[in-house]
């Protein structure tokens, strides 16, 4: 039997344990939430690397992408090096070929209407792809990232001033902690809404559920949600909040209702090929997913 974990910077409220078949093969899939602690995290890539055939960086990134440049994260790098010969995937590989085809997909089937509505991206170097495919559908659009992240409200509205700010900004901000701009541990817990405008002028809010949970406006009345990992109670407090339909680019595969982290998916697709992450190709990924019957997930609120 393969095995795939995810240690994650997360709560372990999302922690799971299930097995699987997929193409064939039984797959052990586990997520292990260590609240924050870094160390308890570098403890599980230790002790468990040789027993793993692909580990999932859970809980934040290694690297972030803008303006065609990679940025490594110093200390998440760091940390992700203690899984020795055994890979280890944050989910970058995914991020640059599923969610940009979920959007695609979504245009194709006339689910979302990108050229004709406004949409709001709460962080474009953490879902590089997908805020590529939007941005270049024509739409009203606005990339939150000094908005969320360093908490100043000022939308960038293309690419070409995401890469601007990217590259004033993140060779400075990747040298500190990602927890300073990204909740981690309990504060997934603790919605705190940060300027709730840019959530009500959107017609669609799209990036990491953590993100956007964690900022959530309290009116979302007839809004549209594409994220990645989420669970049932998640879908409660969306409903409450009056959000119209979720879309999640990974699906639900036997996690009782959970969508998994694109980290989890992408280490998933590395066990299945037994192949080193640099050497998987976006063709590589999207043909098991396809031969996996991925497509988007789609829930009506």
């Amino acid at each position: 039997m393969k095995r795939v974990l995810s240690p994650s910077l997360g709560s372990p409220q999302g922690d799971y344990d299930v097995t699987g078949e997929f193409l064939g093969q039984a797959v052990r899939v586990q997520r292990i939430g260590t609240a924050s602690s870094r160390r308890r995290f570098v403890e599980i890539l230790r002790s468990e690397r040789d027993t793993v055939d692909c580990f999932g960086f859970g809980g934040g990134d290694i690297y972030v992408v803008a303006g065609g440049r990679r940025y490594r994260w110093r200390y998440e790098y760091r940390m992700a090096l203690e899984a020795g010969d055994t890979p280890i995937v944050d989910g970058s590989g995914l991020k640059n070929t599923i969610e940009r085809r979920t959007i695609e997909w979504l245009v194709a089937e006339g689910v979302v209407d990108f050229a004709h509505s406004r949409t709001l991206i709460v962080s474009a170097v953490d879902r590089f792809g997908m805020a590529e495919a939007i941005a270049r559908q024509g739409g009203e659009t606005i990339m939150g990232d000094l908005i969320f992240s360093l908490g100043v409200p000022v939308p960038l509205r293309s690419e070409r001033a995401l890469a601007l700010v990217a590259r004033t900004f993140l060779p400075v901000i990747t040298q500190c902690p990602q927890s300073w701009f990204y909740p981690t541990g309990a504060k997934q817990e603790a919605i705190a809404p940060r300027y709730p405008r840019f959530y009500e002028w959107a017609d669609t809010i799209c990036g990491d559920f953590q993100y956007i949970r964690r900022y959530l406006a309290q009116n979302l009345m007839g809004k549209t949600i594409i994220t990645n990992t989420t669970k049932p109670d998640d879908l409660q407090l969306l409903r409450e909040r009056g959000v119209r339909r979720l879309v999640t680019s990974t699906p639900d595969l036997t996690l009782g209702g959970r969508s998994p982290g694109t980290n989890v998916l992408e280490a998933l697709v590395v066990a299945l090929l037994e192949r080193r992450p640099g050497d998987i190709t976006a063709d590589d990924y999207m043909a098991t997913l396809g031969a996996m019957d991925w497509e988007p997930r789609v829930v009506d609120l």
